[in-house]
């Protein structure tokens, strides 16, 4: 599944808000760049960032397993999470 967010976050803020977020999950990291992943024994999930129109980074987290995987609902956790961050008026909803 793929899943997309467009951040007002600079792309060194949000691999940083990444790195944070998938540690703190017992994620290792590999990559670097604008492309990383993080693994654990469920999956791994590949992150990607893009400067897109000037105004936005956009944000695509990617997994190879269907949407209610448990590796799903992290990259949509994340993608909340980062959310929050940058709209403290933002509630993260869900079971994920």
């Amino acid at each position: 599944m793929q899943y997309f967010y467009r951040s007002h976050e600079t792309p060194d803020e949000v691999l940083d808000f990444a790195k944070t977020f998938f540690t703190r999950h017992g994620f290792q990291w590999r990559g670097g760049g604008d492309k990383v992943s993080y693994a654990n024994p469920s999956g791994t999930v590949n992150v990607d960032v893009e400067i897109e129109g000037g105004h936005y980074t956009r944000v695509t987290a990617m997994t190879a397993d269907v949407g209610e995987s448990e590796i799903d609902k992290t990259a949509k956790r994340f993608l909340s999470e980062l959310h929050a961050q940058e709209d403290l008026n933002h509630t993260v909803r869900g079971a994920y």
